[in-house]
């Protein structure tokens, strides 16, 4: 009987936790929903950005150490 307990009680705590989740969670309305997504639109923007700099700094850089050789 307690090799089923120990193996009966984490799933039950499991689920009790999985529905105290669900339960607790909600659906973003319409303003947070826009914000979230305006939000994670700048960031990618400023990624690429951020990328696109450092490879226009490094490819001279590259250039420069491989050239010389």
């Amino acid at each position: 009987m307690e090799a089923v307990d120990s193996v009966v009680n984490p799933i039950k705590e499991f689920a009790k936790d999985s529905v105290r989740l669900v339960n607790r969670c909600h659906k973003p309305d319409r303003k947070e929903f826009s914000k979230v997504a305006f939000r994670t639109g700048v960031g990618c923007v400023v990624m690429g950005f951020i990328g696109f700099f450092v490879k226009l700094l490094f490819i001279p850089i590259n250039n420069i150490i491989i050239g010389s050789t």
